[in-house]
């Protein structure tokens, strides 16, 4: 959220590869996708925690 904030406050800017926020950006996204959504996390977590 705060990567998608700092785009937000650069504005256009913020997707230019001249700023590091969109390299902020970029690896946000990145590992959303490579770990998953927060949702399935937490369904990993509580089941680990659950012993299910």
């Amino acid at each position: 959220d705060a990567a998608t904030d700092c785009v937000q406050i650069f504005g256009g800017y913020g997707y230019m590869q001249e700023y590091g926020v969109e390299r902020l950006m970029r690896d946000a996204k990145i590992t959303q996708i490579y770990e998953g959504t927060s949702e399935i996390q937490q369904l990993v977590i509580a089941k680990s925690v659950l012993g299910n």
